[in-house]
């Protein structure tokens, strides 16, 4: 990667050997090759065609909420939209927003004008992109339930519309290609009244604040619930609760949460995630599947 070539056709923010600690919501990770946040769609396009003309990997990230990077850090370009993409038009019962913009933002505008299908994320961090991709959700509210399209722009920089029907949700899961990169999309909420969103507001806040342990950094959910129940009710069954390696510990409060005391390394974090994964199979014959996204590490070292 020449970085004066990106300096030259890349018109947004460029970071080089940029810390991903300083970008994700755990404190961890080690440098990406380059951080850019793109200017506007243009600008998106021409680095997406430079990054796929080149062969150089490309990888797209939002507030890093759900992320964790490995301590060696990434080979390639990170493209975040978070500080560019943020438009948000509320018109009546519809919503039009960028990628970029904080979920909890749009939360907050839609259920002030008592805007119902989107309350239960109140509280969950990052922004709509990642939103999107994970589908997701919480205490029976997902973030697709109420989508009509999306745009997105593939590694060649074309435009693609999607519209709800060509797509697939399902738990924690979306349809979404992995070489594209999700722009605007459009929403259709239900006109509510005040008494019943605050209602609906309050049960999700009050039960994250009660079972989440929000003191201390974390990237959320570490595993996605299998069919079989909660994935922090197994970890919890099988003793893990307060595991710890190095500074990274399996939450005492929610088992699902590894949270970061100050110090830990990726490589304490994905030692806790291993033995998880080992000692919930070895107790109950699940095996857990990841719902925070790794970038960074070998498939060798995810499966130790």
């Amino acid at each position: 990667m020449k970085k004066k070539e990106i300096t030259n056709i890349a018109k947004g923010a460029i970071l080089f050997d940029e810390p991903m600690s300083r970008h994700t919501s755990y404190g961890i990770g080690g440098p990406a090759s380059a951080y850019i946040t793109p200017k506007d769609k243009e600008d998106l396009r021409t680095i997406l065609k430079y990054a796929k003309q080149k062969n150089i990997p490309a990888y797209f990230i939002g507030s890093g909420s759900n992320i964790l990077v490995s301590d060696e850090g990434i080979n390639g370009i990170v493209i975040t939209l978070g500080k560019s993409f943020n438009k948000l038009e509320i018109n009546k019962n519809r919503v039009f927003a960028e990628t970029g913009v904080m979920l909890g933002k749009m939360v907050k505008e839609c259920t002030k004008r008592n805007l119902s299908g989107i309350e239960s994320l109140i509280g969950v961090p990052g922004t709509l992109g990642g939103a999107l991709i994970m589908n997701a959700g919480a205490f029976g509210g997902e973030i697709s339930n109420c989508l009509e399209s999306v745009n997105a722009i593939t590694m060649s920089g074309d435009e693609k519309k999607y519209k709800y029907d060509d797509l697939e949700f399902n738990y924690r899961n979306s349809s979404f290609s992995n070489d594209e990169i999700l722009i605007d999309a459009n929403f259709k909420f239900i006109e509510s009244n005040k008494e019943t969103v605050s209602k609906n507001k309050l049960k999700a806040s009050g039960g994250r604040k009660s079972s989440q342990p929000l003191r201390f950094r974390s990237a959320g959910s570490v595993f996605k619930n299998p069919k079989e129940g909660a994935a922090g009710y197994f970890i919890d069954k099988a003793g893990l609760k307060g595991t710890k390696s190095g500074d990274a510990e399996i939450s005492s409060i929610h088992a699902n949460f590894f949270v970061n005391h100050g110090t830990a390394s990726a490589s304490d974090v994905i030692k806790l995630i291993n033995i998880a994964r080992k000692e919930v199979s070895k107790e109950f014959g699940i095996m857990l599947e990841l719902e925070i996204k790794t970038l960074g590490f070998t498939q060798e070292v995810l499966e130790q």
